[in-house]
């Protein structure tokens, strides 16, 4: 197997992660018929199919799935060695490939990106909003320098850095803001909207609420955080959010906000990275640029939303 390129590699483990050959080629930019040929060529070398092929979408055979896991080793070792070079070269990072799960990106991802862009002079920046466990594996295999998630994630590979913690606020009427708040056991006879499955702040309000994931009868879910304060506005449930989301997501919403009496619902926000990253000093720097640019949106979101009160009606 004298002919295996770092190119067939690539292009393999694209087609095994998108499952069509469409959506692989648009991946690494080729036309689908050099992609295909490409694999053909891979699979001729090794000697053995990689792919069981119908008209709509491809999947690995079994030889393939244990071929996949040795590529993602492979190809995630090339990278880091793609990142010593850069490490070497430069104190501070020329590129960075951040994650970000979507409860947080619409709120501090711009104070982010201009704060990274102030202090590391012609650093470029490429974003990716996605959940939690789609970052968690393509930070795994190479494809992400770093994410922000909420804390924590568990997993043995990672570095996971404390950034802050926040709080959930409840989102009910506009009507209701002179009722008590409920304690959490009365959310459970409550209509609750949440977001969609795969949602870590999803699992987190559940978890408040002692409600389990099993129990969809009083659920409603939602795509966005957006969505889900909207259809409070409409009076068909109540909701959590993170209490940075509050300035943006209720300001075109006719809705309150009310505080929860201790102990409060709340999430740990935090950078992880991979263990093995020849970064790890740079993403350092990193996490303290994104600590201050996030406390100081914090502040600003807070002061918004109108300090610590217990009660606040948007305008």
């Amino acid at each position: 197997m004298k002919n295996l390129t770092l190119k067939q590699l690539r292009y393999f483990e694209a087609l095994a992660r998108h499952g069509r050959f469409r959506l692989a080629a648009d991946a690494c930019a080729i036309s689908q018929p050099a992609l295909s040929m490409q694999i053909k060529e891979l699979e001729e070398e090794l000697g053995s199919d990689l792919f069981e092929r119908s008209a709509r979408e491809v999947k690995l055979t079994a030889f393939g799935q244990t071929f996949a896991l040795r590529v993602r080793d492979i190809l995630r070792a090339v990278d880091e060695l793609g990142d010593l070079a850069r490490a070497s070269r430069d104190p501070f990072l020329a590129r960075l490939r951040i994650g970000v799960i979507p409860t947080i990106a619409p709120y501090l991802l711009p104070a982010i990106i201009n704060d990274l862009n102030r202090t590391f002079d012609g650093i470029q920046i490429q974003v990716r909003e996605t959940q939690t466990t789609k970052l968690i594996q393509e930070l795994a295999q190479g494809e992400l320098d770093t994410a922000i998630v909420a804390l924590p994630v568990s997993e043995p590979s990672f570095t996971e850095l404390k950034l802050f913690e926040e709080e959930f606020v409840l989102v009910r009427r506009h009507e209701d803001e002179r009722k008590p708040v409920p304690e959490r056991e009365a959310l459970r006879e409550m209509r609750l909207l949440l977001l969609e499955e795969g949602h870590c702040f999803r699992d987190q309000a559940l978890s408040f609420c002692s409600i389990g994931s099993t129990r969809p009868r009083e659920v409603m879910e939602g795509s966005s955080l957006s969505t889900l304060v909207q259809m409070v506005s409409a009076g068909i449930g109540i909701t959590l959010i993170p209490e940075m989301a509050v300035p943006v997501e209720t300001r075109s919403a006719h809705v309150s906000i009310s505080r929860f009496q201790a102990p409060r619902p709340s999430r740990t926000i935090g950078m992880i990275w991979r263990n093995s990253t020849p970064l790890s000093k740079q993403l350092l720097q990193i996490s303290e640029v994104v600590r201050r640019s996030a406390d100081a949106a914090r502040e600003r979101h807070f002061s918004i939303a109108g300090g610590a009160g217990p009660e606040r009606r948007p305008a």
